[in-house]
């Protein structure tokens, strides 16, 4: 039996040769040229190589004795109980049983190939989430014949549920992107961004809203909120129970929001400058002379952030102090370990988008890439549930939101890679210039309240602490349970997870998190607490929004929010 494992590894590093002899590489456009890469790399001569394989064929053939009742009971792979995949009862029997095992131990065999290749640790990287996300697609449960919960429910339904899932399929395929809420029970306006506002401003780039007054007295000093432009904006204004917009009107801010617009072909040329120009700049121009107020503050998320961020030191240039406090909610400002999206970011996509002037990166390619970094939560899942299953997925008004996507224009979208994620520049002072002016972060040094989550798989927390290391003002620095969105939308009423504080944001991220003190519940209360002492006396509420100059245009959320990307 050892003889013949040696002969049948022996055959194998055999093929393995021959294929990569019989394909050059080609130019590293895509994945797959890093796996090619990796092939080549692999050393069948080492010895750890070769044991390998000797264990995954003795592996295979136990469990072949198992299937065929002469080694019953065998088990080569254990199931994360985190792996809902295979939580189902159905999975128990011994021809299901066997299938589970093969993909488990096959899925480690090749990781572990991944991981013995003789190459540097970036491409090793880059290989194994790639190969992660080829063994989430070909998952067992990911096919009809070999998940015996879709077997079992085909035949109970005597092949209607197969049925109604191809129509699901046929669908989707027609509209582009995977179902994953009940769409029909959200309209935007009715039971989605419903904190009552009226947009005072709008151009070709946003919408202005002004949130009407939910308290008698109001701090003087207004607020402009500035979400992301890859999303809409209504992330932060959901149903009333998990709005953060209708929790800040609450506590008595006087409330502004740039709502984005989801870019059209017409304005394909747009550059990241216009959206510090026509967008932060000019949104702050408009909430200053409504609030009459010489300085305001400022919360931004995500690449809202980084918009923020850097429209600052054009301010500064421009002697326009006008910002007293800024706050960070899930931003990045230092690249150098940016996760997991790395991996879709290389110069072959940043040189073929800047030979093009103009375009528009459309909203659901974006959507795609995000949803690829959790692929078993946000793809396949819904694979097996709609499609094989014919399920119809339960309404959730964050999956709505999620499949509501937003244009960018191609020229910003390329700068904001390049300059953020390849080249690192805002670490950089005065690597590269906006509207005229070399950027220099460390030129903030305004109050700064950075906010992280700890599972964030988009803005990693220990990158998101790096900006302590950037900004030069007065910082707190807060760590929230949970993820990207989850983390950051945690509604007081709900009294959920926790967050974690310690003022000596001199300490290395991981000696910062040692000595931090978990508090439970929102990290909101803590932001407001934080940024009430910066927000001026009490006034009486306006009874009107807007102004005589800034008239009101129509209702919130407003036109721009409600354009769905075909």
């Amino acid at each position: 039996m050892e003889q013949f494992f040696q002969q049948i590894t022996e055959a194998h590093r055999q093929w393995t040769q021959n294929w990569v002899n019989a394909h050059p590489q080609a130019e590293p456009t895509q994945h797959m040229s890093v796996m090619h890469d990796l092939v080549q790399k692999m050393s069948p001569a080492n010895t750890a190589w070769l044991g390998s394989h000797s264990q995954f064929y003795q592996q295979q053939m136990d469990l072949w004795l198992g299937l065929i009742g002469a080694k019953p009971g065998v088990k080569v792979a254990e199931v994360d109980k985190s792996d809902r995949r295979f939580n189902a009862p159905e999975w128990e029997t011994p021809l299901f049983d066997y299938i589970r095992q093969n993909y488990l131990v096959t899925s480690k065999w090749l990781i572990q190939m991944v991981e013995s290749a003789n190459t540097d640790e970036a491409s090793k990287e880059k290989a194994a989430f790639f190969t992660k996300q080829y063994l989430d697609a070909m998952s067992p449960t990911n096919f009809a014949f070999t998940n015996p919960e879709v077997m079992k429910l085909a035949l109970e339904t005597k092949g209607e549920s197969l049925q109604e899932g191809m129509k699901k399929l046929m669908a989707d395929m027609q509209k582009g992107s995977i179902t994953m809420t009940d769409e029909s029970k959200f309209a935007i306006g009715t039971n989605l961004a419903m904190t009552p506002g009226e947009v005072i401003f709008e151009n070709d780039l946003f919408q202005l809203i002004q949130y009407t007054p939910s308290t008698a007295k109001v701090y003087s000093r207004p607020l402009l909120v500035v979400p992301p432009c890859v999303n809409k904006y209504y992330i932060m204004d959901l149903q009333p129970a998990n709005s953060m917009m209708g929790y800040i009107v609450s506590e008595g801010y006087t409330t502004f929001l740039v709502s984005w617009k989801s870019i059209e072909a017409h304005q394909g040329s747009l550059k990241w400058d216009d959206y510090i120009e026509s967008g932060v700049i000019k949104a702050a121009e408009v909430v200053r002379e409504i609030g009459k107020a010489e300085k305001i503050n400022v919360l931004s998320f995500c690449i809202g952030g980084e918009l923020v961020s850097t429209a600052m030191p054009v301010m500064q240039a421009r002697g326009l102090d006008w910002f007293e406090s800024i706050t960070l909610m899930t931003v990045m400002l230092d690249h150098t370990d940016p996760g997991e999206i790395k991996h879709f970011i290389d110069w072959n996509l940043i040189r073929k988008r800047e030979s093009q002037v103009e375009g528009v990166i459309d909203g659901k390619e974006l959507a795609k890439t995000f949803s690829a970094l959790r692929s078993n939560d946000l793809i396949w899942n819904y694979v097996v549930n709609n499609y094989l299953k014919g399920k119809n997925p339960p309404p959730f008004d964050l999956l709505y939101w999620n499949s509501d996507s937003a244009n960018l224009s191609l020229p910003m979208h390329t700068f904001f890679l390049r300059n953020m994620y390849l080249e690192n520049n805002l670490t950089k002072p005065n690597s590269f210039s906006l509207c005229g002016t070399p950027i220099d972060l460390t030129t903030i040094k305004v109050p700064t309240y950075i906010f992280a989550a700890r599972e964030d798989h988009i803005v990693p927390w220990q990158s998101a602490y790096l900006s302590t290391r950037i900004l030069k003002g007065p910082i707190r620095f807060v760590l929230g349970a949970s993820g990207h969105i989850a983390g950051a939308i945690n509604p007081v009423s709900a009294n959920k997870r926790n967050y974690w504080v310690n003022e000596n944001t001199a300490l290395e991220s991981n000696a910062w998190f040692e000595g931090a003190e978990s508090r439970p519940g929102s990290w909101w209360q803590d932001w407001s607490a934080w940024l009430s002492p910066q927000s001026g006396e009490q006034v009486a509420a306006p009874k009107k929004l807007g102004s005589t100059k800034f008239k009101m245009i129509e209702p919130a959320p407003g036109r721009y929010v409600k354009a769905r990307v075909v």
